[in-house]
Order: C-alpha cells, then structure tokens, then sequence
C-alpha cells in the first residue's frame, strides 16, 4: 500500500445524536463535548494510519463556526494531512445535519497533533525504515 492509499484508508468518519444532555442553556452543543468528540476521532485517524499507540499533544486552532443545536445529527471526519517521525496532525471536520431536512453545514474544524508512544510510554518513530519503504 502506498503512502497516498493509507492516509485515504485511515480517513475516519464517525456520526453522532446531539440529544439534550449534552447541550447548554442555548440548546446547542457545550464546546467542550465537541472538542472531546474531536479529539477521539483524531486519536482513531492516527491509530487507523500507524497502527501504533498515540497520545494528543496539541490542538491547534478549532474554529466553531456553526452552533449545533439538540435534535440534529453530526459527522465527525478525521483526515491525516502531515506526518512526522513520531507526530502527525490530523484535521477533523464537524458536520451539523438535519435530522428531517436536507440541510448539512461545517459547523466545527480543527487540527490535532498526535505523538506515537512505547509501552514505556516516551515517543517512538511512526514507521521504521522497513514499513516507510512499503509505504512509497
């Protein structure tokens, strides 16, 4: 598999119930609840590419652009655009859709750098020189 073909392969696409435990007093979304939804997706996006483990090391600019209020659907989509020796960043989109209507809008984006790590839990190379070749 090419290096194009595991970042497509790793894209993850998860869809969430906005119900009322986990909104505010405006009905919408709490962004903390949004920013915990994100980061999951972007822990699943680097395990899916790597196989390896990962934590979160940073979050880097998250734009809430939409409110998302209950009684909506959400689509979470995690995508790899850089890859490090031992950190990649992954961008996650948050979709806001209608439940009964056709209506879907980018509601939420953000970048999270994640870092490959050992079992003695101190960063380790995403790909060693044998799985960077098969990767090419």
């Amino acid at each position: 598999m090419n290096y194009e073909e595991k970042i497509q392969n790793s894209e993850t696409r998860v869809f969430k119930v906005v119900f009322p435990n986990i909104t505010n007093h405006h009905n919408t979304m709490f962004g903390g609840t949004v920013m915990e939804m994100m980061d999951e997706v972007a822990f699943m996006t680097a395990t899916r590419f790597a196989r390896k483990s990962f934590v979160t090391v940073s979050c880097d600019r998250i734009d809430f652009k939409k409110p998302i209020p209950a009684d909506t659907l959400v689509e979470l989509i995690g995508r790899v655009k850089y890859v490090g020796n031992s950190s990649l960043k992954v961008n996650v989109e948050v979709y806001v859709e209608q439940m009964y209507d056709e209506v879907r809008e980018r509601a939420v984006s953000g970048d999270f750098t994640l870092v490959a790590i050992g079992h003695d839990k101190k960063p380790i190379k995403i790909f060693e020189k044998e799985d960077a070749s098969e990767i090419k």
